[in-house]
């Protein structure tokens, strides 16, 4: 069974950083597109960022050049660091393997709070 353990949030000023992370048991980690995911207020859960076994990034626009996705194999980890954060970054994030779409539980997340 495959299964998410978000961490790493907290309140902080809109400007700051924070750098959620994610523990994935269940999968061969190292060759698993992994997701972030966000779910703001009265929004549906959106895409974030990506991250390939081999390192290729993707973003959302609206994080692009703020946030920056990575992964650690050894680990079993993926982190989203988040810079210069807005109060529209508010929500809860959440990590998924990007293979796994039907059926999928997710985590309980870690909520991101940006205060203005």
């Amino acid at each position: 069974q495959v299964q998410t353990v978000e961490s790493g949030g907290g309140l902080v000023q809109a400007g700051g950083s924070l750098r959620v992370s994610c523990t994935v048991s269940g999968i061969i980690f190292s060759i698993n597109v992994m997701d972030w995911y966000r779910q703001s207020p009265g929004k549906q859960r959106e895409l974030v960022a990506s991250i390939t076994g081999r390192g290729k990034l993707t973003y959302a626009d609206s994080v692009k050049g703020r946030f920056t996705i990575s992964r650690d194999n050894a680990k079993n980890t993926v982190y989203l660091q988040m810079n210069n954060l807005k109060p529209e970054d508010t929500g809860v994030y959440y990590c998924k393997p990007a293979a796994i779409v039907g059926g999928w539980i997710w985590g309980q997340g870690t909520q991101v709070t940006v205060s203005s």
